[in-house]
């Protein structure tokens, strides 16, 4: 019964409040706020993060990231205008920077602010591995996964709620217990999962977009193989990453999509490419 209720609660969500697509895979997805709410909340913990952040004084590094990741924004900012997706443009105001850290990481916020971590830098190892990261991380903003997210937990958040109305006549200790299943169902039955499903919607159009700015997307498989020594020991159903194993061999699956718009003079964008390889 309860998880019936959770169901058609859901269920009722979706049909009676918005709903959106997301560029290129055309995937629906839930939205339940505002774009204009979560780029306020975004650029404030953002610009929070900044002003603490230790940001690298590598010269070098910091302009490749720079570049790396323009090319990427304008690629795919050139699409979203030739693909009836031209009033998203405005939502993103795209930033990267390289923050000094030996953590092996990168994310983005909301909007288009993306941050990289030096630690992450020996394994990307040229250009092209770098583009796999900025390309994976500008997916993330162009596909809302944060709108997503938190539109999810709403749902779920207002589902729990509504089935401790159901319960009222019960003892506190029934309470209690059913509040506890539901709250394990919620978070490994619906938040991880959908979680590991933009994960790897991330990584099929983040090679699309790195192909789109000139970048060859058959060097993310070997990327993710290096990124796998970096190591996890939480198992996937319990993880909100898919596993390294997952994420390679759905990469390979979705490897002959993207070189489409690398392979060719002119890109899918619309636009002529720079260039069709790239030497280090």
């Amino acid at each position: 019964m309860i998880k019936k209720c959770l169901i058609l609660f859901l269920g009722y969500t979706m049909l009676f409040t918005g709903c959106g697509s997301v560029p290129v895979t055309g995937r629906k997805q839930l939205n339940l706020v505002s774009n204009s709410e979560v780029l306020t909340l975004s650029l404030q913990q953002y610009d929070e993060f900044i002003k603490s952040a230790p940001i690298s004084t590598d010269k070098a590094n910091t302009a490749l990231v720079q570049k790396v990741g323009r090319n990427i924004a304008n690629a795919v900012e050139t699409y979203l205008k030739n693909n009836g997706y031209a009033d998203q443009v405005k939502d993103y105001s795209w930033e990267f920077n390289l923050v000094k850290s030996a953590d092996v990481n990168a994310f983005c916020m909301p909007g288009g602010k993306i941050v990289v971590y030096e630690g992450i830098l020996p394994y990307t190892q040229n250009e092209t591995g770098l583009a796999v990261v900025l390309g994976h991380e500008v997916a993330h903003a162009v596909a809302k996964h944060a709108n997503e997210r938190m539109s999810n937990q709403m749902a779920t958040q207002y589902g729990t709620a509504a089935v401790g109305a159901a319960l009222g006549g019960t003892s506190a200790v029934t309470q209690q217990v059913a509040a506890a299943a539901l709250g394990l169902g919620a978070q490994y039955g619906i938040l991880l999962p959908y979680s590991r499903k933009q994960e790897l919607e991330a990584d099929q159009l983040g090679l699309i977009f790195m192909a789109m700015a000139g970048y060859d997307p058959s060097a993310a498989s070997a990327f993710w193989q290096r990124m796998s020594q970096s190591g996890s020991s939480t198992p996937e159903f319990m993880s909100t990453h898919p596993s390294d194993e997952t994420r390679i061999k759905q990469i390979q699956k979705d490897l002959p999509e993207a070189l489409k718009y690398y392979k060719g003079g002119t890109s899918k964008t619309g636009a002529a490419k720079t260039s069709e390889k790239w030497s280090f």
